[in-house]
């Protein structure tokens, strides 16, 4: 029988143990992975930055893959609503911090991972000191100025950034800030107008459609532990997956930017800066709120409403919201004509005839007060001026139904 002392010199080259080659056993034989990218992998340090539909499967992987310590930030709690796509929580996990919830399921998945929370806003008054803990940075958050403070935190810690979105059916990754690649000032220096985001709670999300993009964010990271080559990392590229139509491409992105305001030449960004009035949104992809945007003549409360209902008045009730949310659930008695139908000319001359004909209000409803309000701006420049005053949007929508006055409302 061998002695049992000579046993340590059969992986005298490496430290790993028994159990992490039979865990890795198919990894390490993998070309260019090998023993020294799993040791590479086992002091790799990686901080997530969201614990969602993307943050799941990219933590869930690199566990998996052996990273030797994962960090997660999110602030949020796990909900139902979550676990069609955040695959990563657990009904039994209803409430519990997000970031919480998803490190319990790495130490169920590969309990030599160590993991380190974050229960906290990711704001410009704790990136810098988080970020810095780690080598790598993922992007797996659900909002623009969550974007550009990671990206810029990671300008000025000098770490790279893999970064990934997606919607509806389709997708998209790339890596910021690596091997003198662009950073995401260098292509986006302005932020979009905060009304034309669409959040996966507006425009929605498929749960596979976050796994690819997660899975492919997962990889780039593994990539760059590894010392691959800047070719082989998408650095430079950007990676666009449309699930409906089953197609990956690949395409060249803006290199880095001489006069970007954060990684250029002459920087005039040299610390964090205050990015929620820089984008004019929140750090969170939950809807808040909207704005009043039309006069307050054109404005009625789900209170307003609700009493206006109680007393039987006549009235028009018409939700612009798109005809496969309208089917979910919808106010009695409603009518629908989607937003990106309205200033038809047979929209418009149904309109007219319940203002005009009919003589009847027409009260517009959609899901949180936002496309309703676009709606009245749109009819009110269709239609004769003097019916404009028949025309009001039920501010807060459906959302504010559903907390004001019934509950039962259901909410998606």
């Amino acid at each position: 029988m061998q002695d049992s002392s000579n046993i340590a010199s059969y992986t005298q080259n490496h430290s790993l143990d028994n159990k992490e080659i039979e865990r890795y056993g198919r990894q390490l034989i993998t070309p260019d992975i090998g023993v020294q990218g799993q040791m590479l992998l086992k002091a790799a340090k990686v901080l997530i930055v969201g614990a969602g539909g993307l943050g799941c499967p990219v933590a869930l992987y690199l566990a998996a893959a052996g990273v030797g310590m994962l960090g997660i930030v999110d602030y949020d709690t796990v909900e139902i609503g979550n676990l069609h796509r955040q695959i990563g929580h657990r009904e039994s996990s209803t409430g519990v911090p997000k970031c919480e919830s998803l490190a319990a399921q790495i130490k169920e998945l590969n309990s030599l991972v160590e993991t380190k929370t974050f229960n906290t806003v990711f704001t410009s008054d704790t990136a810098i000191d988080i970020i810095k803990q780690f080598d790598i940075v993922v992007d797996a958050s659900d909002n623009v100025a969550t974007r550009y403070l990671v990206s810029d935190a990671c300008v000025l810690t000098k770490k790279p950034l893999v970064s990934g979105s997606a919607l509806k059916w389709e997708g998209q990754v790339t890596v910021y800030n690596y091997n003198n690649g662009p950073c995401y000032r260098c292509l986006f220096p302005v932020p979009p107008p905060a009304e034309t985001v669409t959040r996966c709670s507006d425009g929605g999300v498929l749960g596979p459609i976050v796994g690819v993009i997660g899975s492919l964010q997962a990889l780039e990271t593994i990539k760059i532990i590894n010392n691959n080559p800047q070719n082989g990392v998408l650095s430079g590229r950007l990676m666009i997956y449309d699930g409906l139509a089953a197609v990956f491409r690949t395409v060249r992105i803006r290199s880095k930017q001489a006069s970007c305001q954060v990684c250029g030449d002459n920087p005039t960004i040299t610390q964090l800066i205050d990015y929620t009035q820089f984008c004019r949104s929140n750090y969170s992809e939950s809807a808040g709120k909207v704005e009043d945007r039309v006069e307050k003549e054109k404005i009625l409360t789900v209170d307003q409403y609700n009493d206006i209902l109680k007393s039987s008045t006549k009235h028009i009730l018409l939700d612009v919201r798109p005809k496969n949310q309208f089917e979910i659930c919808s106010l009695p008695n409603s009518f629908n004509i989607p937003i990106e139908d309205i200033d038809k000319e047979d929209s418009i001359e149904k309109i007219n005839v319940w203002v005009k004909d009919d003589q009847l209000p027409v009260y517009l409803l959609c899901r949180r007060g936002n496309k309703s309000q676009d709606a009245v701006e749109s009819i009110c420049k269709k239609i004769d001026s003097k019916f404009h005053s028949q025309l009001k949007h039920i501010k807060d929508g459906l959302l504010g139904w559903a907390e004001s006055i019934d509950p039962s409302f259901p909410i998606y």
